[in-house]
């Protein structure tokens, strides 16, 4: 983690930087190889996608020890990003970490998807959009066709739970590339790449203002392996909404309050929690023109900022009533395990309670958010709007009814730039690096097998950086002794 120990440590060496973005490009490239034939490939064969479709099972290892040398490397960052001496303005901050990150995601651009299957509702999303079907009412299944049939069954019933900005960005990837589905998904990832560009670009100085290390947030909030791994690989969209998020916050912070609430809406017609940063450009507004100005300026602005887009779109309104689609049987989050945990306990009594387990877990998980939310608004003071909403929305990622491993970042970004040094940001790395292994690069949970192949593989890496930290030691040891 890094803290204010490294400025105890060894000048930064431009061998150690290369070293760690070596390390982590190779993990990648194991991962985008191995991607051919454990990740999320389509049904029937595209181009170099399935190559090792047949070889799933060495695939998976592979895989995990790919992910395993990327992690490695990132805590490895994590020790030496911030350079001694140097000032928390300094660009080259920003620059080395754009670099490190592009070394890092480069070779995931061109692998098949991974950790996830969303990328390709996107897609048919998309396609709905041009083809005039309601994407707020019916599912892919009412499509049909090639795109259609990557999305899994469990989902083709199911309407879209993203705002008009995304759905229209998606319909202009499926117009583009015309229903191809190699080119749209590197479509997508170059439109989720132009996110993460954002993060990096605005993070350090929003993390500025918060009086936090521009390096220090720049390695939780951007290099931590969730960005590579989801944001790029996976090409969620979670990319562009904390992108504009992260451009609002920053633009709030310099007294730009219109267009801060402009692109901060913007990112909630992408993804809805993004409309709680609404509330630090209110709370940064209230301290310049008061709380009752600022109350009706930032509502205003954002009403009619959202009212023209979901005009221009022209998808309509429907996405108020899809927000209830995360709230279904088929989610886990901590709530709904809760449910389901109480649901077959009570079927060993042969207690059949319907839905009411479930509905009860939901409703554990929303008591626990609630009492989040009101800690950080009676701590707001102390804490800042930015860090606190960064709280609220870890807690929403954790304790709502739909929890996937890159829900984490919606809060993580947040808390990197305006947390403090101490336990959370520990807490949060290393809540991170569990979540980079949690799913499989299939985007399902593992088997007792595919368990097992994938320590093996976490093995292997660890025993690769183990061979090589070796090496590099017994190096200057055998040219000392040749002297």
């Amino acid at each position: 983690m890094v803290s204010s120990r490294c400025h105890h440590s060894p000048v930064l060496t431009p061998t150690s930087v290369l070293a760690y973005r070596l390390l982590g490009g190779a993990g990648t490239a194991l991962l985008a190889v191995a991607g051919c034939g454990a990740g999320a490939l389509p049904v029937p064969d595209a181009l170099w996608w399935t190559a090792l479709r047949h070889a799933d099972r060495p695939a998976l290892a592979a895989g995990y020890a790919g992910l395993t040398l990327l992690t490695l490397a990132w805590w490895w960052a994590g020790r030496d990003l911030r350079r001694p001496g140097g000032t928390p303005d300094d660009p080259a901050h920003r620059r080395g970490g754009a670099v490190t990150l592009a070394c890092w995601a480069a070779p995931l651009l061109l692998a098949p998807p991974m950790f996830s299957r969303d990328v390709y509702s996107y897609l048919a999303q998309g396609a709905m959009v041009l083809a005039d079907l309601d994407v707020y009412r019916v599912g892919v299944a009412h499509l049909g066709g090639h795109l259609a049939v990557e999305v899994p069954q469990m989902w083709q019933q199911t309407p879209a739970p993203y705002g008009p900005v995304f759905l229209s960005l998606a319909a202009g990837v499926s117009w583009l590339t015309g229903g191809n589905l190699a080119l749209g998904v590197l479509t997508l990832r170059l439109v989720a790449v132009a996110g993460v560009a954002l993060l990096v670009i605005n993070l350090p100085a929003l993390a500025q203002h918060c009086g936090v290390d521009p390096a220090a947030a720049l390695w939780l909030g951007v290099l931590n392996p969730l960005v590579p791994l989801h944001l790029v690989a996976g090409a969620h969209n979670e990319a562009v909404m904390l992108g504009l998020l992260v451009l609002g916050l920053r633009l709030a912070l310099a007294d730009r309050f219109g267009a801060a609430t402009v692109l901060v809406t913007f990112a909630a017609l992408v993804k809805v929690p993004a409309l709680l940063g609404l509330l630090v450009v209110g709370a940064l507004a209230a301290r310049r023109v008061g709380v009752g100005r600022a109350v009706v300026r930032v509502a205003g602005l954002a009403v009619a900022s959202g009212v023209t887009v979901t005009w221009a779109s022209g998808i309509g309104y429907g996405w108020i009533d899809a927000l209830a689609t995360p709230v279904y049987r088929h989610s886990w989050s901590i709530s709904t395990a809760l449910g389901r945990g109480v649901q077959r306990f009570a079927e060993t009594l042969d207690l059949d309670l319907g839905t009411a387990p479930m509905r009860a877990g939901v409703l554990v998980g929303l008591l626990g958010l609630i009492a989040v939310a009101v800690a950080a608004w009676h701590q707001r003071h102390r804490l800042g709007p930015p860090y606190a909403v960064g709280l609220v929305l870890l807690a929403v990622a954790l304790l709502g009814p739909a929890t996937r491993p890159w829900y984490a970042l919606w809060g993580l970004v947040l808390v990197a730039a305006a947390a403090p040094p101490g336990r959370l940001r520990q807490a949060a790395a290393l809540a991170a690096t569990v979540l980079a292994f949690a799913v499989l690069p299939s985007g399902f949970g593992p088997d007792l097998g595919q368990a097992v192949l994938a320590a093996a593989g976490v093995l292997v890496g660890l025993a690769i950086v183990g061979v090589l930290r070796l090496l590099t030691r017994s190096a200057p040891l055998a040219l000392a002794g040749r002297r």
